[in-house]
């Protein structure tokens, strides 16, 4: 005998129902966990396991020979410092490539205001690679392997390579999980497009840093790219640990003619103001950009939470229709997660790519992975394993994300001892709770003339549940 899941819906044997719904449980104290974590960021924080702290400390010696090696060419001024202990983000203060942007940011400076093609020469000869724990055979084969080993009928598509780059409690711990995911996607790009070594990052053909990221930023907003979300961080981010997501992300790629592209999930509620009272009053957020929806900005460019406190009039127009709106509001969101589902199954399995079969349940995607970004955390998504009924037809899906939070050291481990690696990688449907979710995408080929002086101006395709 059996009976259906409570979270999935799944049929179970009687006998494993309860071992399966406890494993959903685990999964949602995971990812509530880390959620809290995130939000809370303190700087202080309780003593992280040994392992983790030898990586960190590993990736942080690597890191800091990086910049050690990149002053050879240009040393610090007199009384400055090579690295700032305190703040490592700001490891390129006082250097050369600091003299050369500051003009432009109307800052005092010696040197005269250079063009953008100048920056971009300067900027590639200048950046430093980014550090990050390098697998060996490569993480996604790793995933590969243990896909091919798992239990139950499923068909599960990934992408190609893609390397994982973590957060840094010592670098980027609360804030720079938009960088990591943009890292990620670079890796893939630069690992899996031929065309894309010769253009992205000066034709470096490494992905660099944050701070370099920053600053090929400031370089995409001089040039035009997203002029009203420029003015949001008033055209500086360079040496901040403001947050950012899919708008900033497609803007740096677009600079070099990467056609990165943005898609909106929303249910109506959040539409109509993240479940207000639609009758209600109100003065509605203006927004600049797709981003907007996800993180609100004030006047001086730094992030704030987008929480509206309600007035009593509000609260009690909230309250006579709770029940009503609850439950609209709960199949708006069901309903939600299968349209996002949908759409990330139909991209990977796109057949207008060429597409590698491993097996019949592991199929490898030409397709990009994508920047997946919600209200206070961004991941990123490289496939997706559908469920399947005994006639072949969809029962279920599973987002196969890399979380820029997560250890990749301990990552590899579950990955090569094919134990636990489910709690970091896998994502039911049940656990998309927010009302919001964006991806950021890259299609084939560069851009060049009119169709790259048209990426500048950032738009979105929108599906509303």
């Amino acid at each position: 005998m059996s009976s259906s899941c409570p979270f999935c819906n799944l049929p179970i044997p009687l006998s494993e129902l309860e071992s399966h719904v406890n494993d959903h449980l685990v999964e949602e104290e995971f990812a509530r966990d880390l959620e809290l974590a995130l939000a809370i960021s303190l700087p202080s924080s309780p003593p992280r396991h040994t392992s983790d702290q030898l990586v960190e400390k590993e990736l942080q010696d690597d890191f800091e020979i990086a910049q050690l090696l990149a002053w050879e060419s240009s040393p610090p001024r007199p009384k400055e410092k090579a690295i700032n202990s305190e703040n490592t983000v700001q490891h390129f203060s006082g250097d050369i490539l600091h003299d050369r942007f500051s003009a432009s940011n109307g800052e005092s400076t010696q040197t005269s205001a250079t063009s953008s093609e100048e920056k971009i020469d300067t900027l590639s000869r200048l950046q430093i690679r980014g550090v990050f724990y390098r697998i060996e055979g490569g993480l996604m084969t790793l995933l590969r392997n243990c896909l091919e080993l798992e239990n139950g009928r499923a068909r599960t598509v990934v992408t190609g390579h893609v390397d994982h780059f973590q957060s840094l409690k010592s670098e980027d711990s609360g804030w720079g999980c938009g960088w990591r995911n943009i890292q990620m996607l670079s890796s893939h790009l630069l690992h899996e497009r031929h065309d894309v070594r010769e253009v992205m990052f000066g034709g470096s053909q490494f992905v660099p840093d944050i701070p370099s990221l920053q600053r090929w930023l400031e370089i995409a907003w001089e040039a035009g790219f997203d002029i009203p979300g420029s003015r949001m961080f008033n055209n500086r981010i360079y040496g901040s640990k403001k947050w950012i997501g899919t708008t900033e992300c497609a803007t740096l790629l677009r600079l070099f003619g990467l056609r990165a592209r943005i898609v909106d999930f929303t249910s109506t509620e959040a539409e109509m103001g993240m479940g207000f009272d639609r009758g209600a009053k109100r003065k509605r957020q203006h927004v600049y950009g797709p981003m907007d929806k996800f993180l609100s900005r004030n006047c001086s460019g730094t992030q704030v939470h987008p929480i509206k406190q309600a007035s009593s009039v509000e609260m009690n127009s909230m309250n006579r229709d709770k029940h009503d709106r609850s439950n609209k509001g709960v199949l708006e969101i069901v309903n939600g997660r299968k349209i996002l589902a949908d759409w990330v199954c139909n991209y990977f399995h796109d057949s207008g790519l060429r597409e590698s079969r491993m097996s019949e349940r592991v199929t490898v995607s030409g397709k990009t992975p994508l920047y997946f970004q919600h209200n206070g955390h961004s991941r990123t998504i490289v496939g997706i394993q559908i469920q399947t009924k005994s006639d072949g037809t969809p029962e279920g899906y599973s987002l196969l994300v890399l979380d820029p939070a997560h250890s990749t050291a301990a990552l590899e481990k579950s990955l090569r001892e094919n134990n636990g690696w489910q709690r970091f990688v896998k994502r039911g449907l049940h656990t998309l709770r927010k009302p919001q979710y964006q991806l950021c995408y890259v299609e084939p080929g560069i851009a060049h003339g009119e169709e790259k002086e048209q990426l500048k101006t950032i738009n979105s395709v929108l599906f509303a549940s």
